[in-house]
Order: C-alpha cells, then structure tokens, then sequence
C-alpha cells in the first residue's frame, strides 16, 4: 500500500496548488483525479479574477476575495518559476458597462456596497470608460471602474501549477472515478480507495470540485453540486478590448492570443456538459450589447464547465471533525480567483493547525451542524 504526507482528491486549480504549496514544505503529496488532472472546471473557466461581489450571496467572500487578489502576484511569481511556463496574470482592471433602466441607482448602490467592503471602485463617464476601450456601445447608461480587478489565461495556469507541483515532487494519479471512499479508523481518516486500491496518508484534502460531494461521507461536509457555465470564443480583427469588460447580462474577457472569451450561463443541469443553442443566444446577446461590432466576430470555440456549487453559494474550507480530513471545494464561480488563498489556508491548517485570518463562515462543520439541526 502507497503511504503519503497528505492526499488530494481532485487534481483541478485547487487540489494542483494545495499540493504544490504542501510539497514545498517537504511533505509527500499524491494527487488522485478521476481523469486527467486539470480538464474540468478550472479548464473551463474564463479567467477573471473579480474580487467585488458580483450578487448579495457573494457579499461574505469579500475578505477573502481581497485577500486572494492581494497576494496573487507572487502566487503566479511561484508557480511561473517553478513551471517555467507563463500564466497569462494580468491586474489591468475592469470595466462595467451599464445598460439597464435605473442605472443611476444601480451604480449608487454597487458603489456604496464595494466602497463598504474596502473596494475601491470609482464611477466614470460613459466618455471616459469609451476612451479607455473604444469598442464599448455609446448606449450604455453608465459606466464604472474596478482598477483592482485582473485576468489570468485559466488553462496556461492550471497547466502550469500541475508542471510546478510535478516537479516540487507531487504525485499525480489518474484514477477512473477519482477517490471512490475514505479509509476511517477511530474516527480518523487515514486514506483512500480508488476502486480496489488503497493508498494511506496522514491527512487527506478533499478538493474535488462539485464531484466532492459524490464522495461518501464528504456530503455532510461538502453538499455541493454542479452549476453549468457556457463560454464562446470568438475572433474579431476589428475589436480590441485592453482589459475585462463586464454587463449587468454577461462579460468579455480579451486573451493574448487575441481571441474574447465572453459568458456565462449559470444552469442547474446536473452532470451533463454540453453547448446548447439557448446558452449561446443567451450569451451573444450580452456580447453584441457591450460591443456590437461583435455580431461580425467569428465564433471559434464553445464549451461548458461544471462549477461547484454549495447551498449557500460560499466555499466549504477547512478540517472536519474527523481527524486528518479537510476539505477545500465548493468555490463556485471564484475558483480561479481564490486558488492563492485557498492554498495558504490549506498550508497554515496542515502545518500550523490554525489560520492568520478568520474564516469561520466557510466552515465545512457548517452544513453537518444544519443537517443535524434539520434532523
């Protein structure tokens, strides 16, 4: 039987740099994914790194949001360095267009909410937010600026933290069907199975996006469940955006290679991922609204990505009352975005067995302590 420091179930943006960071502090690390590491969600996802809340539900993750952004240079330093392999990290800002009646209130509001949690949004002209991205529509109502906000090539990154935790030592394992069940013994979790083989490890991180909760056990800690989220590339000789822009419908994200990522769908449509045809309109509608020289582009490439959700919408991080398993899931929309603070809190609660900053609210106790008051 294989014997590690620590397994990682999940081999996504969370589970490769939780892994990378641990191996750093010279522990044996396995990684275990039920297919090739890196190819769901964190592959799917746009690469926006929006620290301001986007609805109320999000509103308790602006600590840690701040936090994540605070110290993503020097997580993508890291990861480049050790990899050798660029991750497309930009912080340039974003834009938010504003088409929507009443928007005199709206931006008010959005204002007032950021500047409460410590974001430094400023509300600009229509004239000013077109000098800084020409393409935008004149129509627009109103326009802000959010210069603390940045984007990353999600792929270039995700691939890169895999190269860099390869080479810190981690163990990366493709196992069909990933963690099937924890190995338990007075109530300390002491391993895994992945079918018929079981390896052992002192603690065990649950980091399997919305397929954690498919894990025995790990439900209780981690209810989540999968959130559809549709993307169209597309190409447009004519249209050049520097940074994010973003709608009360949908956003645009520009990418090296000159291509614009926009989305996202957010559909409760179970495990099943695929492109459909209302995903689509839904989704070049918003786009052609913020920049109608966009119904000329061509489309050249769609997908879809499963997000993990949970039933408050907040990530589940942190140990479990059972000995020696942790949890790190249920990011949502925002994986890419809180990567860097995710793993340092994984590091201080593995290490250290305490955090430098409070997170109580994303507690993985959370939902077992509803459960047993619901029951």
């Amino acid at each position: 039987m294989s014997t590690y420091d620590v397994i990682i179930a999940g081999g996504g943006i969370i589970g490769g740099s939780i892994a990378f960071e641990l191996a750093k502090e010279k522990l044996r690390v396995a990684v275990i994914d039920r297919q090739q590491p890196g190819l769901e969600a964190s592959w799917a996802a746009a690469g926006m790194l929006s620290g301001a809340p986007e609805s109320p539900d999000s509103i308790p993750l602006a600590p840690l949001a701040k936090a994540s952004l605070e110290i993503y240079p020097e997580y993508v330093a890291a990861v480049e360095e050790a990899s050798g392999r660029p991750t497309g990290y930009r912080r340039d800002g974003t834009v938010m267009a504003l088409f929507l009646p009443h928007v005199e209130r709206e931006l008010s509001t959005i204002l007032a909410v950021h500047h409460g949690l410590g974001f430094a949004t400023e509300a600009v002209r229509v004239e000013d937010a077109r000098q800084m991205e020409p393409a935008l529509n004149p129509a627009m109502r109103a326009a802000a600026w959010l210069p603390y906000e940045g984007r990353v090539d999600s792929r270039a990154l995700t691939e890169a933290v895999l190269q860099a935790a390869e080479k810190q030592g981690v163990e990366i394992l493709a196992r069909p069907g990933g963690v099937k069940s924890l190995a338990v013994e007075k109530n300390r979790c002491t391993g895994v199975a992945t079918g018929e083989e079981k390896i052992s490890a002192g603690k065990v991180i649950i980091a399997a996006g919305c397929f954690s909760g498919t894990i025995p056990t790990i439900e209780r800690y981690a209810p989540t469940r999968p959130v559809r989220g549709q993307i169209v590339a597309l190409q447009a000789e004519k249209v050049k955006l520097e940074r994010v822009v973003r709608s009360e419908k949908g956003y645009l994200v520009p990418q090296a290679n000159g291509r614009i990522l926009a989305g996202s769908t957010s559909e409760n449509a179970g495990f099943e991922k695929r492109v459909t045809p209302a995903g689509m309109q839904q989704i070049l509608a918003a786009a052609v609204e913020i920049v109608p020289e966009l119904a000329q582009a061509s489309v050249v490439e769609t997908w879809s990505g499963l997000r993990p959700d949970t039933p408050d919408h907040l990530p589940s991080l942190g140990p479990t009352d059972i000995e020696g398993l942790l949890i790190a899931t249920g990011h949502y929309r925002n994986g890419i975005l809180l990567a860097p603070i995710t793993t340092r809190l994984m590091r201080e609660w593995v290490i250290q067995r305490k955090t430098s900053m409070t997170v109580d609210a994303f507690s993985p106790m959370r939902f077992s302590q509803h459960s047993a008051v619901a029951g």
